[in-house]
């Protein structure tokens, strides 16, 4: 398996191109332009093989896939004063940590 392979790839439609358009995550700036959601990925893919062979010669770092992370499930936020204080009120009242109602507001999310 190569290791482009392993990277977070996504296909949309472009309204102002009219055409699918595929995306990766690991790498932002990177699309491909395609007239099929199969064009669009395979176009994507082999944009993203390029980088990372471009990358590999120049002995630069190569974005890990975001599979492959390792998370710690703890999240910072920042958030305005006023909308810590109606999560600490909600919290509360429903007789829960800041931290639980947060991470369940999040799941619903999804």
């Amino acid at each position: 398996m190569n290791r482009h392979d392993r990277y977070t790839y996504r296909i949309i439609w472009s309204d102002e191109d009219e055409m699918y358009v595929g995306l990766c995550a690991e790498f932002g700036l990177l699309s491909h332009l395609g007239d099929t959601p199969e064009g669009a990925l395979a176009g994507i893919r082999d944009v993203v093989a390029f980088a990372v062979s471009s990358l590999q010669q120049d002995d630069a770092p190569i974005p890990e896939p975001l599979s492959s992370r390792q998370y710690s499930g703890t999240l910072t936020l920042r958030v305005p004063p006023e909308t810590h204080r109606a999560l600490a009120i909600d919290a509360a009242k429903s007789g829960v940590s800041m931290n639980r109602l947060a991470a369940e507001r999040l799941m619903i999310r999804r």
